[in-house]
């Protein structure tokens, strides 16, 4: 149901911003659940008319980005104090684009990360995600390019103190 939610996102929402053998290296490399953050129970799933809307979550651990098929992943924790909680994995159904699903599921989630003690947000912003983001108050930094298949596919770092 949710590789299946990331692959609509991915392929409806990409198009202005990435090439079709971009979209296609993201979705087999990089994107995809990640059942870490599922298991730490920090993924939220939102549903609109009984239909699943959007996903995506936070967490407490190093990882940035990338699903459980992209290797550069990292489990250990981070510490509320010093480290930034991370933003991770946020999907919409192009039908349910622009309605405030993604809004919501990050309103959750940034409450719940400064609940759990976090006072700054990190996350790895696909191009299409910046304005998005930006006007949620997060701040880009400079665009870096991965690894995907064979190709580099550009993102863009982003922090938000909260």
């Amino acid at each position: 149901m949710l590789e299946a939610l990331i692959e609509r996102s991915a392929r409806g929402l990409s198009r202005r911003d990435y090439d079709e053998a971009e979209i296609e290296a993201l979705i087999a490399h990089i994107f995809g659940v990640d059942t870490q953050v599922v298991a730490d129970g920090t993924y939220l799933v939102a549903e609109v008319d009984g239909q699943v809307a959007g996903c995506g979550g936070w967490s407490r651990r190093r990882t940035l980005f990338g699903g459980d098929r992209f290797a550069a992943r990292e489990d250990g924790l981070l510490d509320p104090a010093t480290d930034a909680a991370r933003i991770r994995a946020f999907f919409v159904d192009p039908a349910f684009a622009r309605r405030g699903v993604g809004k919501a599921i990050l309103a959750a989630c940034q409450a719940a990360a400064v609940a759990a003690g976090f006072r700054q947000l990190a996350l790895m912003a696909t191009l299409p995600g910046v304005p998005f983001y930006a006007a949620e108050g997060f701040v880009g930094q400079d665009e870096i390019r991965v690894p995907a298949g064979g190709l580099e596919v550009r993102f863009r770092p982003m922090m938000k103190h909260v």
